[in-house]
């Protein structure tokens, strides 16, 4: 069911919205609320392989048909071009960007959980390549598409970033009851995202005296497929009890990159089921 933001404040109607990782967990569901509030939506992803299908996905959930799916590289100034000269090629100006592409270690079933290994034998080489798609690919993408918001003096910026953010995580909870294997959450994690809230607060500041307003959504863990230890293990450290659900982003989304928030910038909304508060 599609929300009715029409002539309200969180209405996006006419809007461009540009979401990358697109083809993510909670990139996909930004996208599919943004497009349900009324905005054009573009979605950008490394994985050329899944854009069609992810937009024909929230094509079918929401029976709009407004959404551009475009291979985009952040890591990559030839194609951060590219995205943006085929998306103002359909649209003019883009009104709303959300930082969603990240690479983020998972906890899933069938993850390696090997690779998440001790600090002393955490390998540089994931340290680089984390450091470049989640803060350098960050900033390239965002300086780019605000050198197109500048035209218009109008904008919202949403960066997406995480408990671990804010505070360190918990390795115990990546610990199997049977104390014999200890999986860890690699650093590399926690510092890109604590260097998001750095990045948000600059550019807020640097907009001052214009209507481009940059903040920043932090959430907590996504259900998707944990295993029932890891799950129970998490949801202890919630005061709701739980882990969130990806649809529980979808309202906070919209809230950021309407009128709604018109006097909100450099903040941080923290939705994390109280994580955070203990």
């Amino acid at each position: 069911m599609i929300t009715n933001y029409k002539q309200t404040k969180f209405d996006l109607t006419d809007k461009v919205a540009v979401v990358t990782g697109g083809c993510g967990l909670l990139g996909e569901e930004f996208a599919y609320s943004l497009l349900s509030a009324g905005a054009k939506v573009v979605i950008g992803d490394i994985n050329n392989k899944r854009l069609k299908q992810t937009a024909d996905k929230i094509k079918n959930k929401s029976n709009l048909s407004d959404i551009l799916a475009l291979e985009l590289d952040i890591t990559n100034n030839s194609s951060i071009n590219n995205f943006i000269d085929e998306l103002l090629n359909k649209y003019k100006g883009i009104d709303i960007l959300v930082n969603s592409a990240a690479i983020d270690p998972k906890f899933e079933k069938g993850s390696k959980l090997s690779e998440f290994t001790t600090f002393k034998n955490f390998p540089l080489s994931s340290w680089t390549e984390s450091v470049k798609v989640n803060l350098t690919g960050t900033f390239q993408l965002t300086q780019a598409i605000c050198g197109v918001m500048e035209e218009y003096g109008k904008g919202s910026i949403i960066n997406i970033g995480s408990n671990y953010g804010l505070v360190g995580p918990d390795q115990k909870i990546y610990r199997k009851n049977d104390n014999k294997n200890q999986s860890y959450k690699p650093v590399v994690y926690s510092v890109c995202k604590a260097g998001l809230i750095g990045f948000t607060k600059y550019l807020a500041a640097y907009y001052s005296g214009t209507d481009i307003r940059v903040n920043m959504l932090t959430p907590a863990g996504v259900y998707n497929n944990h295993d029932s230890e890891f799950e129970a293990n998490y949801s202890k450290k919630t005061i709701l009890g739980r882990m969130s659900r990806k649809e529980e982003y979808g309202g906070s989304i919209v809230f950021l990159a309407s009128d709604a928030s018109s006097y909100m910038t450099g903040a941080n909304l923290i939705i994390d089921g109280g994580w955070t508060t203990l």
